[in-house]
């Protein structure tokens, strides 16, 4: 119960006599400090720079000219011999590498909706260093590269996937 100046106590004040909590301003006006100025500005610059990204971008997935966004099979070779390279001694304690690639070719083109990531899927035959050819299937994808500006290689040698990451037998890495 509230008291008031003289020590008694005070009748509660009907709902429509209470003072408000914040300051009341008339519908439709609209009180712009310096903070939201520059954040204003800061919105629209943002904005500005992801048009000017997406128009950089060339065309969308949903184009049929992503496939010149993406390199043929031929050209994900070096990082994957040098991927196999690094996962194999690093983590594996082994000094497996790649030496040789033979009967490279693409198996499929952007296998599902046009919607989906780009992926070109290819496959190949590899000579690992023991002497004993290996399948190895791989996928080049569109905008999985740094900060998405370029193109990545997953991929799998079959019956060297030891951490199972595309198991069974590399099935994974497929289309």
């Amino acid at each position: 119960m509230a008291v008031n100046k003289s020590g008694g106590a005070a009748l509660a004040q009907p709902l429509r006599f209470r003072r408000r909590l914040t300051a009341c301003r008339k519908r439709g006006s609209l009180i712009v400090g310096e903070e939201v100025r520059v954040m204003l500005r800061w919105l629209a610059g943002l904005s500005l720079g992801l048009f000017a990204a997406l128009a950089w971008a060339g065309p969308s997935r949903a184009d049929d000219g992503t496939s010149l966004i993406l390199p043929p099979c031929e050209a994900a070779l070096g990082d994957i011999a040098s991927a196999f390279r690094e996962k194999e001694s690093r983590f594996w304690n082994s000094d497996l590498q790649i030496v040789n690639f033979a009967l490279v070719r693409e198996t499929a083109f952007r296998p599902w909706s046009a919607q989906v990531a780009t992926r070109r899927f290819c496959s190949a035959d590899a000579q690992v260093s023991d002497g004993v050819w290996r399948p190895v299937h791989f996928s080049i994808d569109a905008g999985m590269g740094e900060i998405g500006a370029t193109w990545a290689v997953q991929w799998c040698v079959v019956g060297l996937d030891r951490n199972w990451a595309y198991n069974p037998t590399c099935r994974m890495a497929k289309p």
